[in-house]
């Protein structure tokens, strides 16, 4: 009924993109954060940060990660910083709390909305017994869940802060995801990856988990295919026998 192997007892989410549509409100929040850096710094030069930027090397993971990927796929080196540092800071941290102060103050006024057939799912999921975790880069991950009435699902939550607390790499890397599956004390191969970015979808099938979707929302299901997912669905709804 829920369109998962019947070897699958856990579903590990990731977040943005997949449960709510924030990836949105993130992918504006990245967009002016780079767009001003590289405006300051470039002038006349200034080759904005584009959507294709937001997929390459930012979707998926940690914040810090992202600013590095991006601005080396530019040329750009930058000090790490400290994770204090402040929104103006001519550091990979520093650019990192801008964006992060942005992408704030746009869950603030805008709110979170999650997509009605996630809602549908998490509750099919939940009635058929499997266990529910949420797997994201994101440092916002509780309040993302509380602001969107999904906590009530979630039984485990591997974020941005516990990923810097524990040490983990990011994705593509399976380490957060590896993380999910330990703590419902699950072996890989029984649990499914929902994933949207094609990084995150990387590390679930580098971590040798049972089932990886790919969810499309962003015009890319060949790509998401490319880099691991079993199947593809442009909402989880979809992986529902009953789709009236």
């Amino acid at each position: 009924m829920i369109g998962l192997p019947g070897s699958i007892t856990a579903c590990l989410f990731d977040l943005d993109g997949v449960l709510t549509g924030t990836a949105a409100q993130h992918r504006a929040a990245w967009k002016r954060t780079f767009d001003e850096f590289l405006r300051a710094r470039d002038g006349d030069a200034f080759s904005p940060f584009t959507d294709a930027d937001y997929a390459s090397y930012v979707d998926g993971m940690p914040r810090a990660d992202g600013v590095r990927t991006f601005l080396t796929s530019r040329g750009i080196e930058l000090p790490e910083g400290s994770p204090d540092d402040g929104i103006g800071a001519a550091t990979v941290n520093g650019i990192g709390n801008r964006k992060n102060q942005l992408v704030l103050k746009i869950i603030d006024e805008e709110g979170v909305t999650p997509y009605p057939g996630s809602v549908r799912y998490l509750e099919a999921a939940k009635a058929a017994g499997l266990r529910i975790g949420v797997v994201t880069s994101s440092a916002n991950g509780a309040k993302v869940l509380d602001a969107a009435d999904l906590t009530r699902f979630v039984e485990a939550r591997i974020d941005g802060i516990v990923i810097t607390e524990r040490n983990l790499r990011g994705k593509p890397a399976p380490d957060s995801f590896l993380a999910g599956a330990e703590a419902f004390d699950v072996a890989p191969e029984y649990a499914a990856v929902f994933e949207d970015a094609l990084a995150g979808v990387q590390a679930g099938k580098e971590g040798g988990f049972g089932y990886v979707v790919g969810v499309n929302r962003g015009h890319q299901a060949g790509e998401l295919l490319a880099h691991g997912a079993d199947v593809v669905v442009d909402d989880l709804a979809e992986l529902l026998e009953d789709r009236k």
